[in-house]
């Protein structure tokens, strides 16, 4: 991958900041350089880590997408960071969580004053019909890989890796996709973005709505799902889904259900995929750009 000339400018993130953000991140610990924060954090939460740290890399040199996509970002580029979580609530209600932190990116991005976005079903950040982040949360059991197992929610039990990958001053040429964006290309009237307090923003959105959800019980559960569906582009377009089979679903995205699911309306009648289920959902128009 090309990097910018500029890059050796991008100024580092402020650790002295970040460190003031308080519960329930405990801790924001800034890596020059990693394959993978998510990789990293999986192995502290096994070995006992508490929640609310949060790991950042200033170069994130193999980080992974959801179906094992691998992807790399240019120094300083980016925000590239991924945060532990072991939530106490019934784990039926743990597949909310990477659609929790899409809703949180969206409020940050808001708050920060970054032009409006989106989210395409189940979890990317759209800006301008582009591509601007991409989250990945993995489940990690105590001495084991991640998926399977009971855990508790505690330092002794299961936990949650959630990682996000936010596109910053990322050029056009450093961009790995003509279908993905970043902040600085689509408000090149402003200044560069200054990727510390873009990162308070949106770690403090996202544990504004992790309270929200922990402690709301169903109330909770549902406010999420209504926020959810109001910043999801993909509900009501007509779209082509694509499962691991090779199978295409083809329908009208009609709403997103009480698990996170994806309801589609197609010509035999309403059917319900999960993000685990999907490997792409693209327009439903042949013709038309994925």
């Amino acid at each position: 991958m090309l990097v910018s000339s500029s890059a050796a400018s991008r100024p580092p993130l402020d650790a002295a900041r970040l460190a003031r953000l308080g519960v329930p991140w405990l801790r924001v610990e800034i890596l020059e350089a990693a394959p993978s924060t998510n990789a990293e954090l999986a192995g502290r939460a096994r070995a006992g880590e508490p929640e609310g740290l949060v790991l950042v890399a200033e170069h994130q040199t193999a980080g992974r997408g959801r179906l094992d996509r691998r992807w790399e970002t240019p120094a300083r580029a980016a925000l590239t960071f991924s945060v532990l979580l072991r939530p106490d609530v019934a784990e039926r209600r743990w597949p909310w969580l990477p659609l929790l932190a899409g809703v949180a990116l969206v409020e940050g991005l808001a708050a920060y004053g970054a032009p409006p976005c989106d989210l395409k079903w189940p979890n990317d950040v759209m800006c301008g019909g582009r591509k601007l982040a991409g989250i990945l949360a993995e489940r990690v059991d105590p001495g084991t890989g991640t998926g399977g197992g009971t855990g508790t929610g505690t330092p002794s039990g299961a936990a949650v890796v959630l990682g996000i990958g936010l596109n910053v001053s990322t050029t056009r040429a450093e961009l790995p996709l003509g279908t993905a964006t970043s902040l600085a290309l689509q408000a090149p009237q402003q200044p560069e973005p200054d990727r510390t307090e873009l990162l308070e923003a949106v770690l403090r959105s996202l544990a504004d709505r992790y309270r929200a959800w922990t402690s709301g019980g169903e109330a909770g559960e549902a406010e999420l799902a209504t926020a959810y569906r109001g910043v999801c582009r993909t509900l009501g377009e007509e779209v082509r889904v694509q499962l691991p089979s090779g199978t295409l679903l083809e329908g009208r995205a009609a709403t997103v259900d009480a698990g996170g699911g994806l309801e589609v309306e197609t010509a035999d009648g309403r059917v319900t995929v999960s993000a685990g289920d999907v490997v792409h959902v693209r327009p439903g128009r042949p013709d038309a750009a994925g």
